[in-house]
């Protein structure tokens, strides 16, 4: 971390190793309770890896529910703004956090079983807290939405996650939610 920082602030006078961060995810709900581990593409996604760690330091995913999850698909959370349980779930997946949005980070990534990709509107540069995870590839999605990560462990989770209903996948109820999210080096 502290690393990072001096890279970032124009410290640091030998070349940046490539970072590994990445994110402990721990979830609760009527579907999945555990923890899965997000390993962060820093090398092609940086703006991104560092807005979800940022996130993540702030404490601001904790309490988010999985507001749009799709059997075969994906899942969906990060609305740091509306998506938290007593909120009016209706509005889930329509707000962000408070910082600007970002600029697309495409790269060859495939969205495959287990990698994280940043959710946006129709502008390609419009995420900002919102990520999904692939139950399943999906080629159509590359080149279209930012890779930033990849599951590597407690996948298994990730598939427990209550599933949505209909075709936005819209969970029905008390969706499953991030109990927290840790920073890992």
């Amino acid at each position: 971390m502290w690393f990072r920082n001096l890279v970032a602030a124009g410290l640091c006078l030998v070349a940046a190793p490539a970072l590994a961060e990445g994110l402990d995810v721990t979830v609760t709900g009527e579907g999945a309770n555990g923890t899965f581990h997000i390993e962060l593409f820093d090398d092609v996604a940086p703006q991104h890896a560092e807005r979800l760690i940022s996130l993540a330091e702030a404490g601001e995913y904790d309490g988010v529910v999985f507001h749009r999850v799709i059997d075969g698909f994906m899942a969906q959370t990060g609305d740091v703004q509306y998506g938290r349980v007593g909120q009016d779930m209706r509005l889930a997946g329509t707000g962000g956090s408070d910082m600007p949005n970002l600029s697309a980070e495409f790269s060859d990534r495939s969205f495959d079983r287990g990698i994280v990709g940043m959710a946006r509107s129709q502008n390609p540069n419009s995420a900002n807290s919102q990520f999904f995870i692939m139950f399943a590839p999906a080629p159509h999605l590359n080149g279209q939405y930012t890779a930033v990560g990849e599951v590597t462990s407690g996948m298994d989770v990730v598939d427990a996650i209550k599933r949505g209903t209909g075709g936005n996948g819209a969970v029905i109820g008390v969706p499953d939610q991030i109990e927290s999210v840790t920073v890992t080096d």
